[in-house]
């Protein structure tokens, strides 16, 4: 089945379930326990979807970057591929973390905070602070995500799906095979070829179900999307999505002028994946689409697919300034907390620093802003609040994050690629 026309039915089932879901949410074409019903039967079917796309992730990743490292012959060319990566990351985060703080205040001039709105997003967020108090902790401090950098068990990261560790040891021992004599290395080269060949098939059959796991999951968050403080919630949304829309038009931007590649083209490879972040909320879900798209479509070389798409999925999440600065101002408004211009700096710095941090599930990013907010003098129940209402956010983060990993991957292949990558053409 052609992967385009399976992307459009599956945009279709997006838009279709969303509506049903908000259609049982109002209570009008079903009762609560009716719509509790539909959802408990709905809501297995795209679990079940996206358990099956994320079943090839660690396998795909792995064989892949052992694959590609292993098999270069000048380590030398990888480093120069994951430097100019890392460069681009670093600029475009810096560049984010500017346009929000510059941006934000002027928009958020408008808010206005309903009294009862307010309390009862405070019930909100005193509901769930045990529940984000106990997720920080367990998420350990920054020197601590530092030192599972280099996992003592691979076999166990690979269990816990830590996705940043793994890579770690991919690129070392990929990087081991690729200096020990080729007559050695073939035989596992050629292994980890076959296993990165064998998922991408898995993945184009598992693709050819996704309107029907999209459906079920916008089915669900449909359901679930309540109308409590609709006017504040509305109001951060519609500011988010704003912020979000500006920084994918950047995006597609640098994709066209700086990667050079037809605004066409880098549509169409990024499409499919941009479904799939928008039904499972996970950068990491759309990254065998992100392989597939950039394989087939701009037909970038091997070494930028295997190495630089699983490296910006690990580490590149273009919208965590945006989440930490329009976040930490929305609560500070919300509690009454006055933030001055060195708070505002200090959401920004923070936010690019530990983007780089942030694990690649849904609402991630949030987890990570509590113990920067109480630095700030926000309440940190109140990233429960965030959470709460990160639904539409989390949607737009996600497929602006999975864009931005397409353009990284084709800059870099532009900038610092093989001499021997055949142009992109319209």
């Amino acid at each position: 089945m052609d992967m385009r026309r399976v992307t459009w039915i599956a945009l279709g089932a997006l838009i279709v379930g969303l509506l049903v879901g908000a259609a049982l949410a109002s209570g009008k074409v079903s009762s609560p326990s009716t719509t509790n019903a539909i959802v408990s039967v709905v809501e297995p079917v795209g679990t079940l979807w996206i358990n099956a796309v994320r079943m090839t992730i660690i396998p795909l990743v792995i064989s892949m970057l052992i694959a590609a490292v292993g098999s270069s012959d000048s380590l030398q060319s990888l480093g120069r591929l994951g430097g100019s990566a890392v460069f681009f990351f670093i600029a475009m985060m810096c560049a984010v973390a500017l346009y929000t703080a510059l941006l934000t205040p002027l928009l958020l001039g408008g808010l206005a905070i309903d009294p009862q709105a307010a309390a009862s997003l405070r019930e909100t967020a005193s509901a769930g602070s045990q529940q984000v108090a106990t997720t920080v902790r367990g998420m350990g401090g920054i020197s601590q995500r530092l030192i599972e950098l280099v996992p003592p068990n691979p076999f166990r990261a690979a269990a816990d799906g830590t996705m940043l560790p793994l890579i770690v040891f991919a690129v070392i021992f990929g990087a081991a095979l690729s200096r020990i004599p080729a007559e050695l290395r073939e035989t596992p080269i050629r292994f980890f070829r076959a296993v990165s060949e064998a998922m991408l098939m898995v993945i184009r059959w598992v693709f050819v179900a996704a309107p029907i796991g999209v459906l079920a999951l916008a089915i669900v968050v449909g359901a679930r999307l309540g109308y409590t403080a609709v006017a504040a919630v509305g109001y951060y949304t519609g500011v988010f999505a704003l912020l979000m829309i500006g920084i994918a038009i950047a995006v597609y931007l640098v994709a066209i002028t700086i990667g050079k590649v037809p605004l066409r083209r880098f549509a169409a490879a990024v499409g499919p994946a941009q479904v799939i972040a928008l039904g499972s909320r996970s950068s990491s879900a759309a990254l065998p689409s992100m392989i597939d798209g950039a394989r087939d479509v701009p037909r970038l070389p091997p070494q930028i697919v295997s190495f630089i798409l699983p490296m910006a999925v690990a580490v590149f999440r273009i919208s965590v300034p945006v989440s930490f600065i329009l976040g930490g101002m929305f609560l500070a408004k919300l509690y009454g907390v006055e933030l001055d211009g060195g708070d505002i700096g200090i959401l920004a710095v923070l936010s690019v620093l530990l983007s780089f941090t942030v694990p690649p599930v849904p609402s991630g990013s949030l987890f990570m802003m509590a113990p920067v907010f109480a630095d700030v003098g926000i309440p940190v129940e109140g990233v429960a609040i965030l959470l709460a209402i990160d639904v539409i956010p989390d949607v737009l983060k996600t497929t602006t994050i999975v864009t931005a990993h397409m353009a990284s991957a084709v800059v870099v292949a532009r900038v610092a690629g093989p001499a021997t990558a055949e142009p992109i053409r319209a």
